[in-house]
Order: C-alpha cells, then sequence, then structure tokens
C-alpha cells in the first residue's frame, strides 16, 4: 500500500516558462483537476483547472495561484486521501526526499485499491451507531456484532466531540435485528442503517464509504 507502487509517469511537470494554453490542452487531454509545476528542477506546486481559463500567457502569469501539496513516493497511499479532499484534487503529484517529480497518483488508483477489501467488496448492511466518548470501544462494538454471529468487516469514526462518538461500520447481513437491539441493550443509539442485499447496490456502498473516508 505505498505510493511508489501506484505511481503513473505519463502526466508532464510544466515549467513556468511553458504556455498556459499548451498546459490546458494537456489537462484536457488527461480530465484532472490540477497541472504540475516545477521550478529549477525540482518540483514547485500545483495550479487548479480554473485558473487555465482565466487568459493566455505563460505559466509564470499564474504563479501567484500556486498551491504547494505533494506525497512522497515511500508514504502509505492512507497519507495521500486528505490531499484529495483538502485540496478538491483527483489527482496527487509524487516527489522523493529531493523534491524531484517522480509522477502522480489518482482518486480513482485509490479508489480501486480499497475496493479490493471487504469493507468495500462484501455485500452488507451498514450501521451508524452512537456512544459516549468516554465508553468508546471498537472491540465491544465488534463483539456486539460477532456475537450475533454476524461478521464484522470493519468500521471508522465518522464524528467526535468530547461528549459523544460516531461509527460507521460494515457487517454481513446475518441476524441484523438481533444486532440493533444487542446495540440497544448496550446502550448505543443506531444513528443510521442501510440494509442492502442487492449485488446492485454494491458500488454505492464502496463510493459512500470512500467519500467518508477522503473527509476524516
Amino acid at each position: 500500500m505505498f505510493i511508489k507502487d501506484y505511481i503513473s509517469k505519463d502526466f508532464p511537470c510544466f515549467s513556468l516558462t511553458d504556455s498556459i494554453e499548451s498546459a490546458r490542452n494537456t489537462l484536457e487531454d488527461f480530465g484532472y483537476s490540477h497541472i504540475f509545476i516545477k521550478k529549477s528542477h525540482h518540483f514547485y506546486g500545483a495550479i487548479a483547472e480554473d485558473f487555465l481559463y482565466e487568459g493566455d500567457g505563460i505559466l509564470k502569469d499564474l504563479e501567484h495561484q500556486i498551491e504547494r501539496f505533494a506525497i512522497l513516493e515511500d508514504n502509505n497511499i492512507m497519507d495521500s486521501i486528505r490531499l484529495f479532499y483538502t485540496f478538491s484534487s483527483n489527482v496527487v503529484p509524487v516527489i522523493n526526499k529531493n523534491e524531484k517529480y517522480l509522477g502522480y497518483i489518482t482518486c480513482e488508483d485509490i479508489f480501486q485499491n480499497f475496493s479490493r477489501y471487504p469493507l468495500f467488496s462484501e455485500t452488507g448492511a451498514i450501521l451508524t451507531v452512537e456512544i459516549p466518548a468516554r465508553r468508546y470501544s471498537m472491540t465491544e462494538i465488534a463483539n456486539i456484532v460477532e456475537s450475533n454471529n454476524s461478521k464484522f468487516y470493519g468500521g471508522f469514526i465518522t464524528s467526535m466531540s468530547d461528549e459523544m462518538i460516531q461509527i460507521t461500520i460494515k457487517i454481513s447481513n446475518e441476524n441484523l435485528s438481533s444486532i440493533d437491539a444487542t446495540f440497544d441493550r448496550y446502550d448505543y443509539r443506531i444513528v443510521q442503517k442501510y440494509y442492502s442485499d442487492e449485488k446492485s447496490d454494491l458500488f454505492n456502498d464502496r463510493f459512500g464509504f470512500f467519500q467518508k473516508f477522503i473527509e476524516i
């Protein structure tokens, strides 16, 4: 799950002396949200698509619009998620420790990687439960599911304050009524639930979970 295993190399890194038009044309060919800029053979930053349509000239004219974000090749792909979300980007540049541009990863790359895991790939039920923060225990939540002969595929915190924590979990479809009752008995509040047996809903399951991941 290291970034270096997902690097693509066919998207160029532009120089400030390159024309805005050439960058715009390249971006349209690839369909990405940003272009990348290098300066003195080092990665310099990224410019969002919208700024490339404000006029022509050279990219140095847009230097004040450069956003500085990138990810190191030896980082984990989980580290890229906040960058996609924070910069409203569908592409993230990859650099080495010397700030040399190596290539890029896309949101689709990360989505496809995560979709292989049971948390996303298995058909099942999605529950969001709420419990006082002082009582939070993922172990207890998993035990409640498994004590009702259902499978616990995974979960993550979706909301957290000093008082309350909400946890979204993915479980198999067995014994859902019993699981609801057990959560109630242990004083969990079920905030939201989505039960589905249909394979056609699988993509929606994955995409919804992925959106929650990038909002963390």
